[in-house]
């Protein structure tokens, strides 16, 4: 007989993706599993899940320590764009190369904070050399800034589909696609993996598996 989940699970998760996607999803798993506890730590920094004694992080993209086992749960689409005030004070990048005359704004947090990555129809690889003019650790406040005209960001659709969505950001460079990451739960070692950790990521891949609430259409779609 399968051991049902109890007991305390201490997860991290970054924050925007947190409070939108995995509140919901806790609500869901908690009226299920009613002898499971959460204790949720929302936090854009990358976490050490061992050294801070965490069951269970969702991540975006890297991995990070080769410790962990991975399971993917969902997929993200980064997005490049800039606000329509923005837009109209300066010229409309064409290719990626024309970035580099931009204001970009840019997160602390990313892998490579000096050149973006975007792949073009036939293949090609361009990453233009971005001097970030201003940065933050938060992505929310990213989309905000450029809300706010400051400059050009390229974030993941779940962060900035509800500003394409409504028209205060405008997605650029239709031609060329920005990366896609994968969305993972990660946690220590399998060999002795709990029936909490275990029911939830299960509960989480069928959940994200349907609904990709967040993804935008491709930019060929929207024109």
């Amino acid at each position: 007989t399968t051991t049902a989940p109890k007991g305390t699970l201490r997860v991290t998760c970054g924050v925007t993706f947190g409070e939108r996607y995995l509140a919901p999803a806790i609500a869901e798993f908690a009226a299920q599993h009613a002898q499971v506890s959460f204790d949720l730590d929302l936090s854009d920094r990358a976490v050490d899940l061992v050294e801070e004694g965490f069951d269970l992080g969702i991540r975006i993209g890297a991995v990070g320590h080769q410790a962990l086992v991975s399971r993917r749960i969902g997929t993200t689409q980064f997005v490049c764009c800039a606000s329509p005030d923005y837009l109209a004070r300066h010229p409309v990048p064409v290719t990626p190369a024309d970035l580099e005359q931009h204001a970009c704004l840019g997160y602390t947090y990313a892998a490579v904070t000096s050149a973006w990555t975007f792949e073009a129809r036939d293949g090609t690889r361009h990453t233009p050399r971005i001097t970030p003019r201003h940065r933050t650790n938060n992505g929310r406040m990213l989309a905000e800034l450029a809300v706010a005209g400051l400059g050009i960001v390229l974030e993941p659709d779940f962060i900035v589909a509800p500003e394409v969505r409504s028209g205060r950001l405008q997605r650029l460079l239709s031609g060329y696609q920005p990366p896609r990451s994968a969305i993972a739960a990660v946690y220590p070692s399998r060999r002795h993996l709990s029936a909490k950790v275990r029911t939830f990521v299960g509960f989480l891949a069928a959940r994200f598996a349907q609904e990709q609430a967040w993804a935008l259409p491709s930019a060929d779609e929207t024109g």
